[in-house]
């Protein structure tokens, strides 16, 4: 006779949610991964996110086909009580096995080859003109070239931190620690930490670190409840510095845009010397800074003034700052709330947490896949340059099962990033007030 199933409750494998005692449901099947947490390829925050739950739509997103042969020794013989897949789900688990049977998550095109030869050439012609020119205006049009390369080199450590960009995984590894660490200064290991628990936690207040920008910007008013954030596990203080910085930051938001890479350089060395977090390939991730810390500073100091070596860094970082704000176009304007990321839940999170910018073809090398981000957040696996091709497939999911797919242009999405960074900084304003004033006869008068 067969042995009969062993099933848990919801609440009991909510139970299982703390470092050492992680569980996971996947297809109502229950996974102990508290030890797999230290060895996870995309870090412990997804797991550490996600866990006492079922997550079987994130785990398809993330994983390819050959992952789930590695489950079984995670099994801990028991199912999940009562599990069901919601409609939407059942549609993009359909989407996902479609687009395998495609080869759209292997076929990268040659996207990759040209990007990195762009690179190549961005660098070259930048460093020719410090060193081979006496002209100011040249230096200064190298300075903005930096900031191309930079935008340029971040692409490739986005992509390559959701797939193999080349399929060679050595090669793979050398381009990230090359276009991440060497050429730009950014950790790679940083930026899949902080990325991987964005995607999962798309919009969190509390989980997601690509919205908690404090003290400089608050994209809601629900972060002035000094709130915490357990990606950098400490409290997000709304305090009385806080507030005044907010108040203006519908003002500020271009000028820190334009020095945001400092905060990228600080991060990297913040995980690189962190005894208390694992960090994978450690000390190639630190000389991979060093050689940057050595070339740039080199670089600059090549310049034959300390004006036209300001003038150069100041071009460089304001250049990049395009990327920045690039970043906070996809997701500041779009809905946020407070409280943990639902695993299944995930069409309809990525989809209300993301927005779409509207662009021409010709276009796509400009926004590197960021103007499908509700596509890139669904399907994080997929080569940017497939995203094209199956927006008009997640569209008609959207519209099958009532979801949001919001999509506007470059200057609309600006809009809206600036209208929501106003209504928070007029908000914080009213608080600072002893009488709380009219948002609307406010908003018309700050702008005269």
């Amino acid at each position: 006779m067969a042995e009969s199933k062993k099933y848990i409750s919801q609440e009991d494998l909510s139970k299982h949610n703390k470092p050492g005692d992680l569980w996971i449901s996947i297809q109502g099947k229950i996974y102990n991964v508290s030890d797999w947490a230290n060895y996870h390829p995309g870090g412990e925050l997804p797991l550490l996110n996600l866990a006492g739950q079922d997550v079987t739509d994130a785990f398809v997103a993330y994983h390819p086909g050959s992952a789930w042969q590695h489950l079984d020794q995670f099994f801990t013989g028991s199912y999940l009580e009562g599990y069901s897949v919601s409609e939407v789900s059942k549609d993009y688990r359909k989407l996902v096995n479609e687009f395998t049977k495609m080869g759209l998550f292997e076929n990268r095109g040659l996207g990759v080859h040209f990007s990195l030869f762009l690179v190549a050439m961005l660098f070259s012609l930048s460093v020719y003109g410090v060193l081979y020119s006496d002209s100011t205006w040249v230096h200064l049009g190298s300075g903005g070239l930096m900031g191309f390369l930079w935008i340029q080199s971040g692409w490739h450590g986005h992509d390559s931190g959701h797939y193999q960009i080349i399929r060679s995984e050595r090669l793979n590894r050398f381009a990230q620690i090359l276009t991440g660490n060497c050429l730009a200064g950014i950790s790679i290991a940083w930026w899949k930490r902080n990325h991987n628990a964005h995607h999962i936690a798309c919009n969190s207040l509390e989980f997601d670190p690509d919205l908690q920008h404090m003290p400089f910007f608050a994209v809601s008013s629900k972060l002035f409840n000094s709130l915490t954030s357990y990606f950098y596990d400490r409290k997000m203080n709304f305090d009385a510095f806080t507030r005044t910085l907010v108040s203006y930051q519908h003002w500020t938001f271009y000028p820190v845009m334009c020095l945001a890479r400092l905060n990228l350089f600080a991060q990297s060395f913040l995980l690189l010397s962190s005894k208390r977090l694992r960090v994978n390939n450690r000390v190639q991730e630190i000389l991979g800074l060093l050689v940057f810390w050595i070339w740039y500073p080199l670089l600059v100091s090549c310049l034959p003034n300390w004006g036209e070596r300001v003038m150069f860094v100041v071009t460089s970082f304001s250049v990049t700052g395009i990327q920045h704000v690039q970043f906070c176009l996809n997701h500041f304007s779009s809905s946020v709330y407070v409280g943990t990321p639902i695993g299944n839940d995930w069409c309809e999170n990525q989809t209300n947490g993301s927005l779409d910018i509207e662009c021409p073809s010709w276009m796509d090398w400009f926004h590197g896949g960021l103007q499908f981000q509700i596509e890139h957040h669904l399907f994080p696996r997929l080569p940017r340059g497939n995203l094209r091709k199956v927006a008009p497939l997640v569209k008609e999911l959207c519209k099958k099962h009532k979801l949001p797919y919001k999509s506007v242009s470059f200057l609309k999405a600006n809009e809206l990033t600036i209208g929501t960074l106003r209504t928070a900084a007029l908000q914080a304003r009213d608080l600072a007030s002893p009488v709380p004033k009219n948002l609307v006869w406010e908003a018309v008068h700050t702008y005269g």
